[in-house]
């Protein structure tokens, strides 16, 4: 996702050349460039032409970078779609206190900013990865960090003239009396958005940014059926993720869910409870999300 505001105060090239010249002598040549993204946790650098450096921005994303060197070396040779390959971990130093890797740099642009020219493809594909995912041993992985409150976000959009309030709060009742996940916890992704799915040539071709790996109900990673396919392909997606009624229900939930909150929070909408900063480009994400979702409830 294409955005102007990556790395906040203190997070820039002269910052990561030299943590790369003391973590990493052998790469102190390459040359070092800001990556624009709308992301939230991770500021990227390209490292020369074959990597790429990602630094957590907040606190709350520290232990991401961990979580993916730890996992992603034995989740990703089952997995139908590139992922990133973890190849240095950096510890803190040079004046920024949080841990931090490098990783093998993936071709591509992200869907949102180079959209699939071939829906049923990026279904299919989508579909056969969370598959995957799931299928592998869970045992020991970290719980999932994903939920989210609805109502003030509900309350917000309606008053922004955006949403009628009684028809999402009735759907969320719907969501509420659905059946809980009941098997044991597998693992999903818990942020398979546009901006964190890469395509080339108009279809899809990796998986990026595995911070919210985790373990838990894989509802939630059936969010790109609402905000990144259409109707048409929805039924391909959820025939290829061979998941049961109850689970497509609640991630249609999910769906409402999460883009009513992140459109609230990034919405420059009036009011508390909103970012400092808007991002748009992730506020139009959750927008699509809970629109597209929305009207398949009653």
């Amino acid at each position: 996702m294409a955005d102007a505001r990556n790395a906040p105060d203190g997070i820039d090239t002269a910052r990561v050349r030299r943590l790369i010249a003391a973590q990493f002598p052998q790469w102190a040549a390459l040359d070092v460039r800001e990556v624009a993204s709308a992301g939230t946790d991770n500021a990227l650098f390209r490292l020369g032409d074959d990597l790429v450096v990602r630094l957590p921005k907040a606190e709350w994303a520290t232990g991401q970078i961990e979580k993916e060197h730890r996992w992603l070396p034995r989740l990703s040779p089952s997995l139908p779609l590139a992922t990133p390959v973890p190849v240095g971990t950096g510890v803190p130093g040079e004046g920024f206190g949080r841990p931090w890797g490098v990783y093998r740099w993936l071709d591509g642009a992200d869907a949102w900013a180079a959209p699939v020219t071939d829906p049923a493809h990026a279904a299919e594909e989508l579909g056969r990865f969370g598959v995957a995912l799931r299928a592998a041993d869970a045992t020991g992985g970290p719980r999932s960090f994903r939920g989210g409150a609805l109502p003030a976000a509900v309350e917000a959009l309606a008053a922004a003239g955006l949403l009628d309030a009684p028809t999402a709060l009735a759907a969320w009742d719907e969501v509420l009396a659905l059946p809980a996940w009941d098997r044991p916890p597998v693992w999903l992704h818990g942020d398979l958005l546009p901006g964190n799915l890469l395509t080339r040539d108009g279809r899809l071709t990796a998986v990026i940014d595995f911070g919210g790996l985790g373990t838990g109900d894989p509802a939630a990673d059936l969010l790109p059926a609402w905000t990144l396919l259409t109707a048409a392909t929805r039924p391909l997606f959820r025939e290829a993720s061979r998941l049961d009624a109850a689970t497509w229900a609640r991630g249609r939930g999910w769906a409402l869910c999460w883009g009513l909150v992140t459109d609230h929070y990034y919405g420059a909408l009036p009011g508390p409870g909103t970012a400092p900063t808007p991002n748009p480009v992730l506020a139009a994400v959750a927008r699509r999300s809970w629109t597209e979702a929305l009207p398949e409830f009653g």
